[in-house]
């Protein structure tokens, strides 16, 4: 019972500041945002211009084409709100294998889980138990299009089950699907003054596709399609160090919530005609619907700095900073991580620190993952 109050609290929580004005972006999914894997958050949550590992399926698939082994499995966890409940979580599984010097594909699936939840009208009845989760289950295929910059797509198959049954009402899962269009660009190692050094950047714009749907008469939620940008400079000092310095931008694709009819709050009417508004064209207004214009726009976008220290290839330390604006979210928080690697397995955990008034559900929360890296080695310098 306490798990469905704190639930139904977060999600009325964020109706309610949309309803009040502060135009606050919300999406169907939105587990699909959430970093699933340790070395990423540890980095502040970025990954679209890091390096290839295990889990680039969901920052920027295009990275598989420049793996430096044959095949790569990951396995993560990240426990969710650890601090008032214990079985909320997000899962993680993710396989690539090259197919030659120039290609690659990869598998991956999410699972986010709200664990148990046991429903009742009064404390004299018999409890229902349901169990809500979310799934996500991808696909995709990166290739080169030259020695340094590569390019792939992804199909996303997506299903929300988080309707609360009702007397004489059947659940029905929100069920749909996404593609995600990345490129990658690893410039050559050059030398400079004092060491080696490399440019890497790259895009992906993720969870393009159509509106879910829980039944035939309902409300219609945007997915969280979104566009990151990011790039960064590798510091090659000498075979045994390496520091790594990333910077990362993302907006989501998804039309900003405003007061169509005028009368100065966001009710019932300005709803109605935001669901209206289609996925694709959602997408082309969200560059230029904030009310407030250039300064609101630049406010939906969020930004990331993030560093990896390798030593040798078998110990990395991290750290990173995340910020979303106040009027948007007001996601603001630092994180550590660090990694172990031996022989073909590695190891990665991080942490969490909000800076915001508003608490992080992931804030003192400690995210585990597990890589293997097998087969034959590649070279792409």
């Amino acid at each position: 019972m306490k798990k469905t109050v704190i639930i139904l609290l977060l999600l009325v929580s964020a109706r309610t500041l949309a309803q009040e004005g502060d135009r606050v972006i919300t999406t169907a999914v939105p587990f699909l945002t959430i970093a699933s894997d340790a070395r990423s958050s540890g980095m502040g949550d970025l990954g679209v211009a890091t390096s290839v590992d295990a889990f680039s399926q969901q920052w920027n698939p295009a990275k598989f084409a420049f793996a430096e082994r044959k095949t790569g499995i990951g396995i993560s966890y990240t426990p969710y709100l650890e601090s008032i409940i214990t079985d909320i979580a997000l899962l993680n599984g993710s396989f690539y294998n090259k197919l030659n010097e120039r290609s690659a594909f990869a598998v991956s699936i999410r699972y986010f889980t709200l664990g148990e939840i046991e429903l009742r009208n009064s404390f004299e009845e018999a409890g229902t138990l349901v169990k809500p989760n979310e799934l996500a289950i991808d696909g995709s295929y990166a290739l080169k299009l030259s020695d340094r910059f590569s390019m792939a797509v992804a199909g996303r198959f997506i299903s929300s089950n988080l309707e609360i049954p009702q007397l004489g009402n059947a659940v029905q899962n929100g069920n749909t699907f996404a593609v995600d269009i990345a490129g990658y660009y690893r410039g050559p190692e050059k030398a400079y003054q004092n060491f080696d050094g490399r440019w890497t950047w790259g895009f992906n714009i993720s969870n393009l596709g159509p509106k879910i749907k829980y039944d035939d008469g309902g409300q219609e939620n945007f997915l969280p399609t979104n566009l990151g940008l990011g790039g960064g400079f590798d510091f090659i000092f000498d075979m045994d160090n390496t520091l790594s310095l990333k910077a990362e931008f993302n907006k989501l694709l998804v039309p900003t919530p405003q007061d169509f009819n005028g009368n100065g709050i966001l009710d019932s009417e300005d709803n109605q005609e935001y669901q209206q508004i289609g996925f694709l064209e959602g997408v082309f207004k969200s560059f230029g619907d904030a009310p407030d214009g250039l300064s609101e726009e630049l406010q939906e976008v969020t930004w990331a700095l993030g560093a990896e220290y390798v030593f040798r290839e078998a110990f990395m330390l991290r750290a990173g900073y995340f910020n979303e604006s106040e009027e948007k979210g007001f996601r603001k928080f630092f994180s550590l991580g660090a990694g172990f690697k031996y022989n073909n397995a590695q190891i990665d955990l991080s942490y969490l620190f909000s800076t915001a008034q508003v608490r992080n559900p992931l804030e003192n929360t400690l995210r585990f993952s597990l890589t293997f890296n097998l087969g034959e080695q590649f070279y792409n310098d």
